[in-house]
């Protein structure tokens, strides 16, 4: 069979005859690899014979039987997953190398074989190596029976090993080094790895197999390969902390089957991952409540609320253009956030250097906390410290208005649980309050509000 030579793009997939520095698509520079593309049709008709379908019905003539979810056994994973995992489905891991992703699915995987059959394919490790990984995890392989390895990666073998076993529940460590045969593109390029999702998502939908697949990531941590591959599965998780950091979070970007934008937060330690199942006091356990440029602010996060410590750190400039440094919080949302406390509360800090941190590595996106980064830098400014107690809600228009935000009973009850005396919130959430609390409520209409309320406490 009569093969060409293309230049495919590793980023979207565009193909082209000759190479280019810039993909035209995407706009990405040297994405553009060399690949060996077959001439012949067959290939394209073979994939056609893959496909699931079924037959044309009306909506009321189709029967929702209940699907039974499988329960994992670690609680952090489950609730990510609306309550489990559904048979047919296939759930996208990525995250950094040694995040903690095979761990997790280590684990994952023991728990299901005490219940049901799984397979654990690896194409980066020899199945010694897994043995090993088992036993540091404290896994017992005398007490599993249902759970079984194969380090493969031609995808041919890997289909022969499920017809095999007939597992339940199948994991591919990782999705980029599987390969067809039938394709002379190399192991991890756009389409080796398209091909072999697509292949193991019609074996999902026709088989009813439960399938994890693991993921590499690029430098600007997306996964590796085309933006496809995320739209062929029904979920899709991200590790968002870096390997140096204790607690690993893990976000749910995508989910058919559950809620999106949750997340699970475990810990790393020597015998694997660890779920916290109350993160907010792990985070706020090691706290200063004697240091100026501190706040506690409560956030969500899918469907849970979170109460963080968020610190900022002002300090006279060496450079005629002063530093600003954000971890945790979107850069482009603190500057404006400065830029109000410049033009509305006239603070002269263009010779001062500012810091902002979300300790514990969680990244926030939603503008909840834009209150806490205000009154944080007015603390570290004007060297005041913000009471212990006391936990601060809302968002922030550019006018120097507080704005109400979503979801404030859900705050103030983990507030009120973690033993807070005090809570600022925007005033129009007031009359959204549904619950009794024995917080001490304080409606902020403005910024200055809040800061002369934090200073004069």
């Amino acid at each position: 069979m009569k093969t060409k030579i293309v230049y495919r793009c590793q980023e979207c997939g565009y193909t082209s005859i000759r190479w280019l520095g810039k993909c035209p698509d995407c706009g990405k520079w040297n994405t553009l690899t060399e690949e060996k593309e077959l001439v012949e049709s067959t290939v394209s008709a073979g994939r056609r014979l893959t496909s699931f379908t079924s037959e044309v019905s009306s909506l009321d003539e189709i029967s929702t039987r209940a699907e039974r979810r499988y329960v994992l056994g670690i609680n952090e994973f489950d609730r990510m997953l609306g309550g489990g995992i559904v048979p047919g489905s296939i759930v996208l891991i990525g995250g950094p190398p040694g995040i903690g992703k095979s761990t997790l699915l280590l684990q994952t995987a023991a728990k299901l074989a005490v219940e049901t059959r799984v397979l654990y394919v690896s194409g980066e490790e020899s199945l010694e190596q897994i043995k090993l990984r088992a036993l540091r995890l404290g896994i017992d392989s005398k007490g599993i029976k249902n759970l079984f390895l194969v380090s493969e990666t031609n995808l041919e073998n890997i289909l022969e090993a499920i017809n095999k076993v007939n597992p339940r529940f199948l994991i591919i460590d990782s999705i980029q080094t599987m390969y067809r045969t039938d394709f002379p593109s190399a192991p991890g390029t756009v389409t080796q790895v398209r091909e072999c999702a697509s292949e193991l998502v019609n074996l999902a939908k026709t088989q009813g197999l439960g399938v994890f697949l693991l993921g590499h990531v690029t430098k600007e941590g997306a996964i590796a390969g085309p933006r496809v591959l995320e739209h062929l599965v029904d979920t899709v998780l991200y590790f968002e902390t870096e390997r140096h950091h204790i607690y690993r979070i893990l976000r749910a970007y995508k989910n058919r089957f559950g809620p999106t934008n949750e997340i699970g937060i475990f810990e790393m330690k020597a015998d694997g991952l660890h779920e916290l199942s109350n993160p907010s006091s792990i985070f706020l356990q090691e706290r200063s409540s004697s240091a100026p440029g501190t706040v506690i602010v409560a956030t969500l996060e899918g469907t849970r609320p979170l109460l963080l410590e968020l610190q900022a750190l002002v300090t006279k400039t060496n450079f005629s253009i002063p530093r600003r440094m954000v971890t945790g919080l979107e850069y482009n949302r603190v500057i404006m956030l400065i830029a109000v406390l410049e033009k509305r509360l006239n603070y002269r800090l263009e010779n001062y250097d500012i810091f902002i941190n979300i300790v514990g590595g969680v990244r926030i996106k939603e503008t909840g906390v834009d209150l806490g980064v205000l009154t944080a830098v007015a603390s570290g400014l004007l060297n005041f410290v913000c009471p212990a107690d006391t936990v601060v809600i809302g968002e922030t228009g550019l006018t120097g208005e507080v704005r109400s935000v979503g979801q404030v009973n859900e705050r103030l009850r983990e507030a009120e649980r973690l033993g807070f005396k005090r809570c600022l919130i925007p005033a129009h959430n007031l009359r959204n309050l549904t619950e009794k609390f024995q917080l001490e409520i304080i409606g902020i209409s403005q910024i200055e509000e809040a800061i002369k309320y934090l200073k004069h406490e």
